[in-house]
Formats: C-alpha cells, structure tokens, sequence
C-alpha cells in the first residue's frame, strides 16, 4: 500500500513538473473591434481564423495559451466562418471560448512568466496594437529574454514602434514580413484609408528588411527568434516554427482546406505536371472554390506576363472542373492581356454555349 502510494505521488510530481515546465505563449488580440446595435461591424477586430489556427497548433503541442487584449474582456473579430474545421475546433472547445470570452488585459501581464508572444492579425491592430505601451514593454522583454517573438498579416504591426534596451527599433535591420502593399491594394479597401500607415512601408520605414510572397500566397520569415507571417493562409506555418524555436518536436501538420489551396496553386508555378497529379489523387483536400479565386485573383492583379500566363494555365487547369462566367471573363481577359486574341474568342466562344445569356461574355465577344 505504501509502495502504491509512493508511486502514485511520484506520478502527481512528475505530471506537475511537466506541465510546469510546458512552454508558455501569449497570444494577443486587438480590442478595436466594435459592433452597432444590428450587430454589423462598424471597427474592425482580429481575425478569428488566425486565431483559431495557432491556438489549435500551440494546443496539440501541448503549449499552454493565454489570451490577452488591451482592454481585457471579449474582444470582437471580424467576419468569419464559422463552419471551417479550424473555426469549429475553437468554437467546440469550452476551455479556449472561456479564454476567449475572458481575455487579461495587457496592462496585467508579466512578460517573465512567457516563453514567446503571437500577436494575431486582422484589421483591427493597425489601429490599437502598434501604439500600445503595455504590448510594446512586452513584446521588448520577451524579445530581449530569448523568448520568441511571433505575429502574422497585421500582426506585425504590434512590432513596428518597439524599441530595444538600447533605443533601437527591434525590428532594424531584421528579415521580417507581414500584409503587402499589393495585398492591401487588393484586399483593404474598406478600411484602408484609414490607417495611420500601411504595414510593409511602416516595417521598411524601422529598418527592417522585408520579405514577401505573390499575392495571398504562404510566406514565413523566420530571423533568430522572431517569426512573421505574411497573411492568414501563413498562419499555422508562423505558429509551427514558432513551436519549433521553443524547443518542442513538430507533429506532422494538419492541412486545411484553404492553406492546401494556396500550396497547391504555389506548386503549380514550381511542377504544373507535379500538382496536377496531386490534385487528381486526392481533391478532397482542397478547396475547389478556393481554387478558382485564386486563379482569378492573381490574373487581376499579376504584376508581370509570367504570373498572368502563369496563372491563366492555372485557371484553364482549375475550369476543367467547375466554372462559372467570372472565371470564364478572367480567362478571357488573361489573353488579351498576353496579346492572344484568338485563344481569348475561342474561350468566349465556350463560354457563350455555357452560359448563352451572360451580357458581358456577349459583350466581350462583341467588342473583339
């Protein structure tokens, strides 16, 4: 009986020790976000999404998360989906909704107590996060402690006017990156003009030496132990290498639909034979929807003829499968752009017999 009782302590002392010993994150979100009596969103907040995905990565790695925001309380997100498998992972678990629904106030924080701190994008940071003293002499400490310093797409705005022990900014001279100008151009209108700064030019402003990716596509910059992410499809890689840095072994990933797509879409510019066959042997990983909006998001905002053309056999590739007369028009358009008419009248002339009442696919025949 003594013997049992002995062992049982030492099983108690040890489970102890571990979860004493299991790293520490603080996972900031900002408070901006406000809703009007309709409940519509008249201040952007976080993203949910972001939050979700490295809340489940830091969770299955057995990181203990605390959530904070600078006000404390329920901070409110953007809009979201909620039946995505990473939004339906957060909202199923009633420890993370409790954390959520009760964030600390950042004032309240005691940076020696963490082990790193990722701060979650959205909109919402560009208005609260990069002026917030309290976040600032944390993010300093945790930095300057060998703590590692993580955040993704505005994330990285919470870094910009952080200064180190020696009045330096902390960022100066470091690869990092964050939401691009192109992606703002492309995705920010709502609120753009009303930022104080836009991200990347604020980042090269400090000194720091920004990285970036296409358009929406998966880019993390990884500079001793401070990792940035540069939009919400770079989420779980942010927070994996985060894990990474705090010493704990990387599981196999999880996947998600809309990161796969991305994935997919930058193998194709690598091995268009490669993520063929890997789609076909295994669709269901992916996003079919997702799939064509990138093909047209790139085509509209492609930079150069390779990404047009690039992305045009995309598009052609992903219209073998679904269709619809936006991504018939955006095909279209993509010929004339690399000045082959004839294949742009050829994909219309199909396009006409799918959809025979479509004006505009009438009217872009019409007009060649």
């Amino acid at each position: 009986m003594n013997k049992l009782l002995t062992l049982t302590c030492a099983a108690l002392v040890s489970t102890a020790s571990i979860a004493k010993d299991s790293p520490q994150v603080l996972m900031v979100l900002s408070s901006y976000g406000k809703l009007d009596k309709e409940q519509n969103l008249v201040q952007p907040g976080y993203e949910f999404g972001e939050l979700s995905k490295a809340y489940h990565v830091f969770q299955r790695h057995g990181i203990d998360v605390t959530i904070a925001s600078p006000q404390g309380g329920k901070p409110v997100a953007d809009k979201y989906d909620k039946s995505t498998q990473y939004n339906q992972l957060f909202l199923q678990d009633s420890e993370a909704l409790s954390a959520l629904e009760n964030t600390l106030a950042l004032k309240n924080i005691e940076p020696s107590k963490f082990d790193g701190v990722f701060v979650v994008g959205g909109k919402g940071p560009m208005f609260d996060l990069y002026k917030h003293a309290p976040l600032q002499n944390i993010i300093y400490q945790i930095y300057e402690s060998k703590g590692v310093v993580g955040a993704v797409c505005h994330g990285p705005a919470a870094l910009v006017d952080v200064q180190l022990s020696d009045g330096s900014y902390l960022v100066a001279g470091k690869r990092v990156n964050g939401f691009t100008n192109q992606e703002e151009m492309a995705f920010g209108k709502k609120w753009r003009d009303q930022f104080a700064f836009l991200l990347e030019d604020k980042l090269k402003e400090r000194g720091a030496i920004f990285e970036k990716d296409g358009l929406m596509l998966n880019q993390v910059t990884i500079d001793g132990n401070l990792i940035t992410g540069q939009n919400p499809f770079s989420t779980v890689d942010t927070a994996r290498a985060m894990v990474t840095h705090l010493g704990v072994e990387a599981l196999p990933p999880i996947e998600y639909q809309d990161d796969a797509s991305v994935k997919l879409y930058e193998l194709f510019l690598r091995d268009e034979v490669l993520a063929k066959k890997t789609y076909e042997s295994k669709s269901d990983s992916y996003n079919l929807n997702m799939l064509a909006m990138i093909g047209v998001f790139q085509i509209r905002h492609a930079q150069t003829e390779y990404q047009v053309e690039s992305s045009a056999r995309f598009l052609s590739y992903v219209l073998t499968k679904t269709s619809h007369p936006v991504m018939e028009l955006t095909l279209a358009n993509a010929y004339i752009r690399l000045n082959q008419p004839e294949k742009a009248m050829n994909q219309l002339t199909k396009s006409a017999k799918k959809y025979p009442k479509n004006q505009q696919i009438k009217s872009f025949i019409a007009s060649l």
